[in-house]
Parts: C-alpha cells; sequence; structure tokens
C-alpha cells in the first residue's frame, strides 16, 4: 500500500483558538509539511484546486513547481485538478512544464470539482459541468499523447493539427480520477482504464463503496483486465496514539471546533459526535492497532491500494501533528504495506508503451452523453 498525504490548503481560524493564519504563512506551512512528508517517508504529496472560500488552492501547479524543487524522491499529485473548470491546452501546458521540473515524478487526479461561487467565477452550470469534464479530459488526453492534436470541441475553439508544447516528459503522465457522489467520473475513468480515487471524506462508506462497485463493474463493460484496476481512498482525518484514549483526548478539541464550524455555516453535521465520527467515518484515530483494524476493514469493502492522509495539522498543536505522523509511519505503514499491495503499476516516472498509445478497449470515445446527465447535481464530497 502506497501513502500519501494531501492538502487543500484550506484558509480559515484555528479550529481550536480562531486565529487565522496569514496568507503568506500558510502557503509557508503547506511547504513545511511536504518536507515533512518526504522526510518521514511518504509516497506522495498532492495539493487540491479550488477557487471559492475558505481555499487558497486556486493554482495548484506553482505550489508543487516549489514543491518540486524542495524535494527530492516524493510523488507530486494533484487533488483534484478541476478539468470541468480549466482550458485543457492551458492545463496540459502548466503540468507538463512542472512534470519536466520535477523529472517524472507528477500523477494528476482530475475531477469536476464542486460549490457554485467558483462555478460563477468561470461560467460553468450545473448542467454542463460534466460535459465539460470529459470533453477537458479527451482534449487533454490527447495533447499528451499526439504531437499534432485535432479535435471537434463544443467548450473552447476547436483544433485542427494543433502543437501544443512543452512536449512530455512522461509518456503519458498518469491520470487518476476524482470520485465522491456522481457515476460519471467513475464511468470516465472505466471507460478509458484509469485508476479512481474515492474522497472517502464526509460520509459513512456506504455511498463511496457502491461507487467503486459500479467503476469495476464498468471496467469489465469496457474490456479491461481487472487485475490492473487501482483505487485509492481518502480519509477524514487522522491521530495517531499509544492509546485509543490518548487519542480521543487529544483529537475532541478538533472534533468540537470543526463541528461549530459546520453549524455556524448552517450545515447539519453527518457525524454528530467525536465518539459516532471515529466508528462510522473514514477517519483514523485511535492506537495504531485500531488505525490497522480500520483500514482493512475500509480495503475489505473498497480493495483499494492507495491512501491519503491530512497533510495539515487541522487544529492539532505542531507537536502533536508530527508525532501523529511519525508513529503512522513507523507503527501503521510497515503493517499495511506487509498485508495490502501497491498498485498494479510501477511507483515512479511513465515510460511510453504501446498499450499507453492504444484506444481505450471499447473503442473511439461516443460524445458526452448529456441527456442522460442530471439536470442538478450534487457538490462533490
Amino acid at each position: 500500500m502506497k501513502f500519501l498525504a494531501i492538502t487543500l490548503i484550506v484558509h480559515r481560524p484555528d479550529p481550536i483558538i480562531g486565529v487565522r493564519k496569514s496568507t503568506h504563512d500558510r502557503f509557508r506551512e503547506v511547504l513545511d509539511n511536504a518536507l515533512l512528508a518526504e522526510e518521514l517517508g511518504f509516497d506522495g504529496f498532492g495539493v487540491g484546486e479550488r477557487h471559492e472560500r475558505p481555499f487558497i488552492s486556486s493554482s495548484p501547479p506553482v505550489v508543487l513547481s516549489h514543491v518540486a524543487a524542495l524535494t527530492r524522491r516524493i510523488r507530486l499529485f494533484t487533488a483534484v485538478t478541476t478539468l470541468s473548470l480549466l482550458d485543457p491546452v492551458r492545463a496540459y501546458e502548466d503540468y507538463a512544464t512542472l512534470d519536466h521540473l520535477s523529472d517524472g515524478r507528477l500523477d494528476l487526479i482530475i475531477g469536476k470539482g464542486n460549490g457554485a461561487a467558483q462555478r460563477d467565477l468561470f461560467d460553468v452550470t450545473p448542467e454542463d459541468q460534466w460535459d465539460r469534464n470529459a470533453e477537458s479530459y479527451e482534449v487533454f488526453r490527447k495533447i499528451w499523447r499526439q504531437d499534432k492534436v485535432t479535435a471537434g470541441t463544443r467548450f473552447r475553439p476547436q483544433l485542427k493539427d494543433a502543437e501544443v508544447w512543452p512536449r512530455p516528459y512522461q509518456q503519458p503522465i498518469r491520470v487518476w480520477h476524482g470520485s465522491a457522489t456522481s457515476k460519471e467520473s467513475v464511468d470516465l475513468a472505466a471507460r478509458y482504464g484509469d485508476p479512481l480515487f474515492s474522497a472517502n471524506v464526509t460520509n459513512p462508506i456506504e455511498p463511496y463503496a457502491e461507487l467503486i462497485r459500479y467503476y469495476r463493474e464498468r471496467w469489465e463493460h469496457y474490456g479491461h483486465d481487472p487485475a490492473d484496476i487501482a483505487v485509492g481512498a481518502g480519509t477524514a482525518g487522522l491521530y495517531a496514539a499509544r492509546t485509543s484514549q490518548e487519542a480521543l483526548a487529544a483529537y475532541r478539541p478538533v472534533f468540537e471546533g470543526n463541528l461549530a464550524f459546520q453549524k455556524s455555516l448552517g450545515l447539519e453535521p453527518v457525524f454528530p459526535t467525536l465518539e459516532d465520527f471515529v466508528e462510522r467515518s473514514s477517519a483514523l484515530i485511535g492506537s495504531p492497532q485500531q488505525i490497522i483494524d480500520k483500514v482493512h476493514r475500509y480495503h475489505e469493502r473498497f480493495g483499494h491500494t492507495v491512501l491519503h492522509l491530512h497533510a495539515d495539522a487541522s487544529g492539532l498543536g505542531d507537536a502533536q501533528h508530527r508525532d501523529s505522523l511519525e508513529r503512522f509511519q513507523s507503527e501503521v505503514a510497515p503493517v499495511l504495506r506487509r498485508e495490502i499491495p501497491d498498485p498494479p503499476f510501477a511507483w515512479g516516472p511513465v515510460l511510453a508503451t504501446p498499450e499507453a498509445e492504444a484506444e481505450p478497449a471499447s473503442g473511439p470515445v461516443p460524445e458526452p452523453v448529456s441527456a442522460s446527465a442530471p439536470t442538478s447535481v450534487p457538490a462533490d464530497r
């Protein structure tokens, strides 16, 4: 099993002391956490993309380029690249450049993204967001594989024998599809034989397990080998302590602060108590053995081989945060690495192969099926 540390670069007051760091200090914290992740032996570090409050993660290529300059080994992830909002040509240029600068350490997790404010900012509607996501990915995918690209498009100027530079380092880059609440992203991943990354943060396990089951079903429908499936999954929080009692005591102020924040926004909490949060959410809070057991319970339902953890302290003290990550890496990760397999591909730069250049087994990709797309899509969670 592989482990990622991921940040969405949330920029809001600390859930316990109520003080918000400056924007500059928050970015410095992200860089410090990336260095810590590499120091402790994490396999990847991810940066989200959001274009609305309370996030300042609007430019992951810039942040990850700085991280690439500071690190040497750790793979770099986006979490997620919101292709429904972006011009795929410009996105390719940014990420191809970053991939060269990082010596091929880049993986992308793409997704529709969520939030009405960022849709308004980019003039994207609930009715066309899924078609935009699919079209942008198809164009992005072609550019990465072809020296000259022709593509009929609805949401950007059409391409005819277009050359886009720089040409790629990884051939092609590995693209994961972020999945939260909707089957559209799951089907897109299965159609192209791409790995899936389940958000697995806001709700109990059942809806995420159902989408992963659907992904496996569609994967076989499109003619791909089930042995090639790779699934990643998120977690809702982490605090690894010597005992469960110590973990609950340390995390309770964080949970209560986050609960108060949710209520201030008029949101009904999914998990009303810390005990319920620990029991029914994907949060890994407890002793090392409790965390190992919980990851195994989720693995039984998901079959995932990659796990993401929060890179941020998110209300914990800096010493608590580091101690928790160190304990996870020294007492939890080695066991999970032994007992749960890695993804079915090398964890390194992607080299060109005939299979990588081939079209999906189902043949040419059909036009986006906007007629069957929902007229109102719930926000990803």
